[in-house]
């Protein structure tokens, strides 16, 4: 097989064919060491379930067996490659998938996916096996920070559904799932000590339509009379976490605040600047109803919450948002404008680095450090938090950046998966390149890397969300893992439409060429 009809996503960085074929059939043998035993059951797992394959797995490297094997290991030679990196060497022989660290085995074993032919998936001929082209790939990817953030506050997305979201990603070697769990429309977290935030903040009473949304009119628009309702108890985000691990995905919570926060007060009215009351939203866009950061309430309400996400999630890293936050209430309760004299704040529009500061202290006492939406930035603000970048003020971000501050970059006119295929084509998510032409390359390493964002205002289902996803988070992953000098849109058209083929086998609702190409 030539390299041209090698056709991989992510792109490796380093491939070479070679003459001849291994032969993979019931035969085959998976060699590995105690350290790999939960990657080599998941490469058993997928060559049952995908290839109808039942192959034996031994945890012996040191045995004399050598033709028809899969050996997985950990090599003390591979340690120059960065830990998720990977080679992959398919003889006549063997295939051997080496690394540092058990995640770039993981990774070298979805491109191995990849190299399985999928002509004979399905078919019940006993004497099942699949020509394997010969290749050595050394592989590593290009940034740290891959990442989807799936939003469940508008709509909620039940367990399984995140499930088959976190196999894809995995698949696509993406390893930041970036869960954003509150919002006006709805708060999807339980947490034991606020328990009505799940009786009443995870649920609305309908949802007005997409022209509402753009309409002045918005009060006068009636609501689709479909009830919107939803939470995960912490016992589901442990399984997912998990689930998640198992497929070295880290799961980062958001929890929205000071903005964006309208169903938690529909819940708790103390916590806002008017004591409410206050439904939870049935519109999108931004909600002058934020927190009250003039009452102490606020601080310990958000602690306490906080309390339970660490205990449920172990990334190190909290997202707190932080965006979309109006100080028009600010401006006129007088807690706030106490805060701002007591503080020596100076104006309302310190008030939420104020309040992002305690949040990030606190968390930094606990052993976490904040992530947050670009409206987080000020000359004051904690050192160590995160910056994530998702639109206007770019050239504020580059100054952070230059001053030591590292950010995840989700270029809302590039990633936001919500759009449509006509504002966002294919092509535009593809060739999006995250670090910007005006930061200097020394600064490089300050952008952690690149996360798509999906969006549910309007995305109500999941064949909805796969369909909106696919193709564009695919080019994404490419982005993320594939060095800029070998990307070419071209060659990825013609690789997709390989990889269309497993989207076939993952039941994925995909968007075709003539939705996407525009």
């Amino acid at each position: 097989m030539t390299l041209k009809e090698l056709k991989i996503i992510p792109e490796p960085v380093n491939i070479a064919s070679k003459e001849d074929t291994f032969i993979l059939n019931e035969k085959t043998l998976i060699l590995t060491d105690l350290k790999l035993k939960k990657v080599a059951e998941q490469l058993k797992e997928i060559l049952l379930s995908m290839f109808g394959l039942n192959i034996a797995i031994k945890e012996d490297l040191q045995t004399k067996e050598s033709n028809n094997v899969i050996i997985l290991k950990i090599s003390n030679n591979e340690k120059q490659i960065n830990p998720e990196g990977y080679t992959l060497i398919v003889t006549q022989n063997r295939m051997e998938v080496s690394s540092s660290a058990p995640n770039g085995v993981f990774y070298g074993i979805q491109t191995m996916r990849q190299l399985i032919p999928t002509d004979k998936i399905g078919s019940k001929n006993i004497d099942l096996e699949f020509s394997i082209p010969c290749v050595v790939i050394k592989d590593y990817p290009r940034f740290k920070w891959r990442g989807l953030m799936l939003d469940v506050g508008r709509h909620f997305f039940t367990k399984s559904e995140v499930k088959k979201v976190l196999d894809l990603m995995a698949f696509l070697k993406l390893n930041k799932f970036h869960f954003h769990l509150t919002e006006d429309q709805g708060w999807r977290v339980e947490i034991k000590k606020y328990p009505l935030l799940t009786e009443i903040s995870s649920k609305r009473e309908g949802t007005t339509s997409q022209r509402s949304f753009r309409s002045n009119q918005r009060s006068k628009v009636p609501l689709d009379g479909i009830p919107v309702s939803g939470y995960y108890t912490q016992q589901d985000l442990r399984e997912l976490i998990q689930y998640a691990t198992e497929r070295f995905i880290t799961i980062i919570p958001e929890l929205d605040f000071p903005g964006h926060t309208t169903a938690a007060l529909a819940a708790y009215p103390e916590l806002s600047c008017t004591g409410g009351p206050f439904k939870v939203s049935t519109r999108f866009g931004i909600h002058k109803e934020v927190l009250c950061i003039g009452k102490e309430k606020v601080f310990e309400f958000t602690q306490n919450v906080l309390n339970e996400i660490i205990e449920i999630f172990p990334s190190n890293i909290i997202h707190i948002g932080g965006d979309e936050a109006p100080t028009k209430r600010w401006k006129k309760c007088l807690d706030c404008q106490a805060r701002i004299k007591d503080e020596e704040l100076g104006s309302v529009e310190n008030l939420q680095v104020y309040f992002t500061n305690r949040i990030a202290d606190y968390l930094e006492s606990k052993g976490r450090q904040i992530i947050g939406w670009n409206e987080i930035l000020n000359e004051k603000l904690n050192e160590n938090a995160i910056c994530h970048y998702w639109t206007m003020n770019l050239k504020q971000v580059l100054e952070h950046v230059r001053l030591g501050r590292k950010v995840v970059i989700s270029e809302m006119s590039a990633v936001y998966l919500n759009y449509p295929y006509n504002i966002i084509p294919l092509e535009r998510a593809y060739n999006y390149e995250p670090i910007p032409n005006e930061l200097e390359a020394k600064y490089h390493k300050r952008i952690l890397g690149i996360e798509a964002c999906l969006w549910t205002e309007f995305v109500k289902n999941k064949k909805t969300l796969e369909w909106q996803a696919f193709p564009r988070l695919i080019a994404i992953a490419e982005t993320g893992w594939t060095p800029k000098n070998k990307k070419n849109f071209k060659s990825f058209q013609k690789r997709l439409e390989k990889f269309n083929k497993w989207l076939d086998l993952f039941k994925v609702s995909y968007a075709k060429k003539e939705e996407y190409l525009l």
